[in-house]
């Protein structure tokens, strides 16, 4: 407060996940300082538009990111007046405009223990505002979602009543965004319960992470976490480097895994573990650490194959969960018992759950063998809405008749006989072909995603074509192994653009899709091969790993033309 910070004033967080990330979210929320948080990858422009939208005048980031990102941007942001550096250092202010005041955390701490200026706390109340959370844009500019403390504490509380024994015995490894809601809930959750946590980033993770010294431990492998959350394009990889490890393997080995792989997921199926085969998947275990007890999936379907591939290798319940920044990440989890794929488990105790017919898409509640629509969730849990945006709010929120708040999240929905949810569709990702055939690209890609020389894909099609077009991120140990078999030589980029490189690619996608049964019209057509990987630093996916359409749309713009013939 001495620096002008009073209750119920924002304070923005652009910063990487880590433990002054969590300590900063502590103090606001314990002084009623709403929170405005951002993804530290998004963009300066993204930046600079919240921190205008919410009029910031302090914000707490870290010294990376002031120097390549805020630095450039701060004459755009007028009344922004002091920025918070958590690195433990002294920085430069050269350059800097006049008006900001630039200081670290320590010099902070040291202000805040002085008597003179050790003020009384002003406690928030359930109704005041928590955090306006920028979303990571990948349906355009981002939005700021306005949640209050009630809606935090009542998302958590459903989150934390399908982990069972969640105590101080609990060690969390912290990686994921802190600006993303899967991760902000899970560590407040966390800390509620007494859970040590570990932070760690993507790059360090495991053993075998790209900023691990050859012959030096991952994080997970120091920290031995008992939970983990993950998103499924974290899942992937780990499916597909492990998978990559059993081919090099020598016949024997590689069958005695096959046997207990194979084994294991009939017992599963039945609901048994098998303890001996156990013993065959410990190294595997080792990746992450060895101890994990249970893992949480969120922020996008997993597929059902790598999910039986995390029950069976790392010996431990997967629970898959569904819920928005809308809903504070809370909608539904599976159950721990629950061992079936390809569902996002029962609504949670602090919302309800319901399906809203959508007939141009051809769902509806009276369809067989289940009733299918749009996803509806409604309860304390649901957010107020989007800051200063009243045509969102007004079409993505409304109030029922009892007073209850509903979020239509856009999502499409089967509801199971037992109460549980599979997510079939999302509205945004259907294109109508031009001959009259709903094309749903998000099950095109989970679909396509088992394709072995596929790390990564995005279908794309137009309305005035008939056909599916897609591009591809190849897995580069599988795809250079196939251009040596074919004798095509050259770099990385070279073997990519190779044309028979994108026809052996094409057959893969045509055989993978016509096993699991793909209409001929969802099938791509064409493909176009990118050597460089699809990350949140690239702009053309969020966070979570989610594609977003309009930068792929924007990047391969010329290979779109390309590929539906117009040039």
């Amino acid at each position: 407060m001495r620096m002008g910070q009073q209750p119920k004033n924002t304070i923005a967080i652009f910063c990487e996940t880590r433990a002054e990330w969590m300590i900063t979210a502590q103090s606001c929320f314990r002084r009623n300082f709403p929170l405005v948080t951002f993804y530290a990858t998004l963009g300066e422009d993204a930046v600079a538009f919240g921190l205008n939208e919410c009029e910031v005048t302090h914000l707490v980031t870290s010294v990376v990111l002031l120097e390549t990102k805020l630095k450039s941007i701060l004459p755009q942001i007028p009344k922004l007046r002091h920025i918070i550096y958590v690195d433990n250092k002294s920085i430069s202010t050269a350059g800097y405009p006049e008006t900001v005041q630039i200081h670290s955390m320590q010099y902070i701490k040291e202000l805040g223990a002085k008597p003179e200026n050790c003020e009384q706390i002003v406690r928030p109340i359930p109704s005041d505002l928590a955090v306006i959370m920028y979303t990571s844009g990948s349906t355009g500019r981002p939005k700021g979602v306005i949640i209050i403390h009630s809606n935090l504490i009542s998302g958590m509380t459903g989150q934390c009543e399908r982990i069972p024994d969640l105590g101080p015995k609990d060690t969390y490894i912290a990686y994921l965004p802190l600006a993303h809601v899967l991760e902000l809930t899970a560590e407040i959750s966390c800390v509620t319960y007494g859970c040590k946590i570990g932070y760690s980033s993507p790059q360090t993770l495991s053993d075998q992470s790209t900023k691990i010294k050859k012959g030096s431990k991952g994080d997970c492998s120091e920290l031995r976490p008992t939970l983990m959350a993950a998103v499924p394009e974290i899942m992937d990889r780990i499916n597909k480097n492990v998978m990559s490890k059993v081919q090099e393997m020598n016949c024997v080995q590689r069958t005695l895994f096959k046997l207990a792989y194979d084994y294991k997921l009939e017992q599963i199926k039945q609901g048994y573990d098998a303890p001996l085969c156990n013993l065959l998947f410990k190294k595997v275990r080792a990746l992450l650490g060895g101890n994990v007890r249970m893992m949480l999936s969120g922020g996008a379907p997993l597929s059902p194959a790598t999910q039986r591939f995390m029950n069976i290798c790392f010996c431990c319940p997967v629970g898959q969960g569904y819920g928005l920044t809308e809903t504070c990440g809370a909608g539904t989890i599976t159950e721990v018992a629950d061992y079936s794929t390809g569902r996002v488990g029962a609504p949670l105790i602090c919302c309800e759950v319901k399906l809203r017919d959508w007939v141009e898409g051809g769902y509806t509640k009276l369809d067989k063998p289940h009733p299918r629509g749009e996803i509806l969730i409604g309860g304390p849990n649901v957010a107020l809405g989007y800051y200063r945006n009243e045509s969102s709010n007004s079409g993505d929120f409304f109030l029922d008749e009892n007073g209850q708040r509903w979020f239509c999240t856009g999502d499409v929905g089967e509801m199971h006989p037992d109460g549980c949810l599979q997510i079939v569709d999302r509205k945004k990702d259907l294109v109508k072909l031009q001959a009259g055939e709903y094309v749903s690209l998000g099950k095109v890609e989970s679909a396509l995603k088992n394709c072995a020389l596929i790390d990564n894909i995005c279908a794309y099609a137009n309305s005035d074509q008939n056909y599916v077009i897609s591009f591809v991120v190849p897995n580069q140990k599988k795809l250079t192994a196939l251009a040596n078999q074919k004798s095509i030589k050259g770099t990385w980029e070279e073997i990519c653009t190779h044309p028979f490189m994108e026809v052996e690619v094409l057959r893969e996608i045509k055989e993978v899709a016509t096993s699991i049964k793909l209409q001929r019209f969802e099938i791509p057509v064409k493909v176009h091969l990118s050597p460089e990987p699809w990350t949140p630093e690239t702009g053309l996916v969020t966070d979570a790993f989610k594609l977003k359409r309009k930068e792929l749309k924007n990047h391969y713009l010329h290979d779109i033309e390309r590929m539906y013939g117009r040039k």
